[in-house]
């Protein structure tokens, strides 16, 4: 299974500059979720999806993997159209992972389990949430919360799509973990540093 980075965002509310750069203990924010992908047993290329507003990724990206991993120009400004375009673009077949940069807590572990529970499922695309107390737990107010059977969830921005069918709405799984490495994106400087102090134990 490939998997495309989606790097597009400028990330203002951080208002550090380009989001996927911004440094985390010395390494760059999307460089923990590539290396994660990279040490996944399933996951085959990694793409990373830039727009306009983050050009210095795409060079961060270039210097950093050498080639290893594919840098793809995306538009800007729609994340699900930016998303078709890198499918489409980096030809993947069969299913593709789509993931945040902003996932700096996530690990190989947990990249695999999704992937598993993706086969299992049998369905054309699945959607990881994390409960909304995990995300309470961890001190984090989410932007959106959806409801579930009567439970309130969270998604963490991983999905994984069908991508021959990557411009129709496909039927979807909805995987719920229980795990706080999920519930922290970054998007605010307390949010950096609740990362921070969770990566050093």
């Amino acid at each position: 299974m490939d998997a495309i980075v989606m790097a597009g965002g400028f990330g203002q509310r951080l208002g550090m500059g380009e989001k996927p750069c911004v440094e985390l203990l010395g390494k760059p924010l999307i460089a923990y979720v590539i290396d994660t992908l990279r040490a996944s047993e399933n996951i085959d290329r990694v793409f990373v999806a830039v727009s306009p507003v983050t050009p210095r990724t795409e060079i961060m990206i270039q210097e950093r993997y050498k080639g290893e991993v594919r840098v793809i120009r995306t538009f800007g400004g729609n994340y699900v159209g930016d998303m078709i375009h890198a499918v489409e673009t980096a030809e993947t077949v069969g299913p593709v992972m789509i993931i945040m940069s902003d996932l700096p807590l996530i690990n190989p572990e947990i990249i695999d389990l999704v992937i598993e529970k993706y086969k299992e499922e049998g369905k054309p695309a699945l959607s990881v949430y994390v409960p909304i107390n995990i995300c309470k737990g961890a001190g984090i107010r989410p932007d959106t919360v959806f409801n579930k059977d009567g439970k309130l969830i969270v998604p963490v921005g991983i999905n994984i799509l069908d991508s021959s069918q990557i411009r129709k709405e496909q039927e979807d799984f909805n995987l719920i973990l229980d795990n706080p490495k999920l519930a922290i994106n970054v998007n605010t400087v307390q949010d950096l540093q609740h990362c921070k102090d969770l990566l050093q134990g």
